[in-house]
């Protein structure tokens, strides 16, 4: 059931609550707590995924019965490593990382958890290197959690890329409570919102920042 404030955005949450469902439903092994604490040992900003958004993402990932999924967007390999538990022994994960030195800190991560021989990270920026991994097409997923300008760009790449019944996830939907303002970042990711709205079935979770999932039409 919901009410007329928790329809209007009110959350029933505090730092207990989340604590406790994070503990609970989406509780880290030593892999993922070594990425997820990485940001801060290695100098990164720490702007991964929240626990339960990982864990989201990975039974998303799960429930589409994924072998072959792009990210764009790696950090320290966080999110990489929640989709790489989602895959079969088969199954391949390319993420896009645009820093080179995250990238190097991501594959060790990843590569700690014991997936680095089915993840690849590619290092470049989205546009630069989704031309490239597009060879391996079709994708079953496509996860965007990168430059919010280039949205549209990654999402047209889905569009064409992710096979009918794949799936698009996109971080940040909300845009850090920027999404209608009058600015390139929001005219941006509202072009991302309607353009996945019309080549998948979306809606957007109401994840502390919004994520947009969308089922390939």
């Amino acid at each position: 059931m919901a009410d007329d404030s928790s329809r209007a955005g009110k959350r029933y949450t505090d730092p207990d609550i989340i604590a406790y469902v994070d503990r609970v439903h989406a509780a880290h092994d030593s892999g993922l707590a070594g990425a997820f604490s990485s940001p801060e040992r290695d100098g990164l900003p720490a702007i991964q995924l929240g626990v339960s958004e990982g864990k989201l993402l990975e039974i998303l990932i799960k429930l589409c019965g994924a072998k072959k999924v792009v990210e764009v967007g790696t950090l320290a390999g966080y999110s990489a490593i929640r989709i790489a538990r989602a895959l079969p022994a088969d199954g391949k994960l390319w993420t896009v990382e645009s820093d080179p030195r995250h990238a190097k800190v991501a594959e060790q991560n990843i590569a700690a958890a014991g997936f680095g021989d089915r993840v690849e990270v590619v290092v470049g920026t989205g546009v630069e290197a989704l031309p490239k991994i597009a060879a391996h097409a079709p994708f079953d997923a496509v996860f965007i959690d990168a430059d919010k300008e280039s949205y549209p760009i990654y999402g047209e790449f889905a569009a064409a890329h992710v096979r009918r019944g794949g799936l698009i996830i996109g971080d940040n939907a909300y845009l850090f409570g920027n999404l209608c303002d009058d600015t390139e970042r929001g005219r941006a990711m509202r072009a991302f919102h309607e353009r996945a709205a019309e080549s998948f079935d979306t809606v957007c979770v109401p994840t502390p920042d919004g994520m947009v999932v969308g089922i390939r039409n």
